[in-house]
């Protein structure tokens, strides 16, 4: 009877979005335009001052051809060591910042705007969507080639949120074979923020359902506490595109809830698989709400950074070698916090790479 009731608990959760289960993006408007294939380009200046960028094609994908681009900038020093940034949900590569304090650190810093993100984004595709997280390896893959064809021998691939999530998971199913030194993340999307009900029974459901109505969507909260916290021109410290980091989140597409869902589940199943060593920062906090408080600028108001931890430190084959860490008052992206949080972050992963460097014969 219990099982019964939960199920007909989660039918009604399904039904209450059932109306947008057969809509797509910009529906009264969809795309009618030809559908190019991208191919390789040079480099170019990027729209970040002391930066170049390039597309990579990368064939054709379940809504048609798709790409990445790598961004780059390399520091005038004869390094061999580089770290390639893989952003998160509803973003794409900005905080030059970052790039800058791996650039001025010796390091040649490289990013990826993934498929259907940011700069790679082409007009028939709807923002953020993916139906297998793997899908990013290619993408990943791509950006590490150009640099070891840069001459870099040493790499950190790091990631935030999902890009911290993806990461993880490219260390977990390639193993061995992984190809980096060491695997950096920032508040990585291990585990979905919500209650148990929506955990075990809810995003199950919904995931199955994502097998079948791929680009059914569901409407996320209109929440500004997360965007205002960030941009400068409300409470926070950063200037970004928001058309391609929105304010409020487009509906999310099933075949991603599943995306995640199935690749949260098998980066436990091969946690034992992961092989290098691997940094899992989080923030000290978890906030709670929707609408911008100024408690907003000091924890994570996206994932539940406690759920971090206890995924965290189970995972890679080597526990000495994985290293879990709470920087206090940080926000849901580390990087992008007050300064004393921010400085913490960089602080530890400098330290991370440097711990976990072999000494020079």
């Amino acid at each position: 009877m219990r099982k019964f009731i939960l199920f007909l608990m989660s039918f009604f959760a399904i039904g209450c979005i059932a109306g947008d289960f057969y809509t797509t993006w910009d529906w009264e408007k969809p795309y009618k335009g030809e559908k190019f294939e991208q191919k390789d380009t040079a480099w170019q200046p990027d729209i970040l001052e002391g930066y170049e960028c390039r597309f990579v094609n990368q064939g054709e994908a379940f809504d048609g051809p798709c790409r990445s681009t790598i961004i780059r900038k390399r520091c005038n020093l004869k390094s061999r060591r580089g770290f390639l940034y893989v952003h998160g949900f509803n973003d794409y590569f900005f905080q030059s910042e970052m790039g800058d304090r791996f650039v001025d650190s010796g390091y040649h810093f490289y990013a990826v705007d993934l498929r259907r993100y940011g700069r790679s984004r082409l007009p028939w595709q709807y923002p953020f969507n993916v139906r297998n997280q793997n899908e990013y390896f290619a993408d990943i893959d791509s950006a590490l080639t150009q640099m070891r064809r840069d001459g870099i021998e040493d790499i950190t691939l790091g990631g935030h949120s999902t890009g911290g999530l993806t990461v993880t998971l490219y260390a977990a199913e390639k193993g061995s074979e992984i190809g980096v030194d060491r695997v950096v993340t920032d508040s990585p999307f291990l585990a979905w923020n919500f209650s148990p009900f929506m955990r075990k029974v809810a995003i199950p459901t919904v995931s199955f359902f994502g097998g079948l109505f791929k680009n059914s969507k569901i409407k996320q909260s209109k929440c500004d506490g997360y965007a205002y916290s960030l941009l400068k021109e409300y409470d926070g410290y950063w200037t970004y595109n928001t058309n391609w980091k929105m304010i409020y989140s487009p509906p999310v597409t099933m075949s991603w809830i599943r995306a995640i869902t199935k690749a949260q589940k098998r980066i436990k199943k091969r946690r034992e698989n992961i092989c290098v060593p691997l940094l899992v920062m989080h923030s000290s906090r978890k906030i709670d709400g929707c609408n911008f408080t100024p408690e907003f600028m000091t924890g994570d108001a996206v994932l539940d950074p406690f759920a971090i931890q206890q995924i965290g430190v189970t995972l890679g084959r080597d526990k000495d070698r994985t290293v879990v860490c709470a920087i206090d008052s940080g926000l849901h992206d580390l990087i992008l916090s007050r300064p004393r949080p921010r400085e913490a972050a960089y602080d530890t992963i400098f330290k991370f790479i440097r711990t976990f460097t072999p000494d020079p014969d």
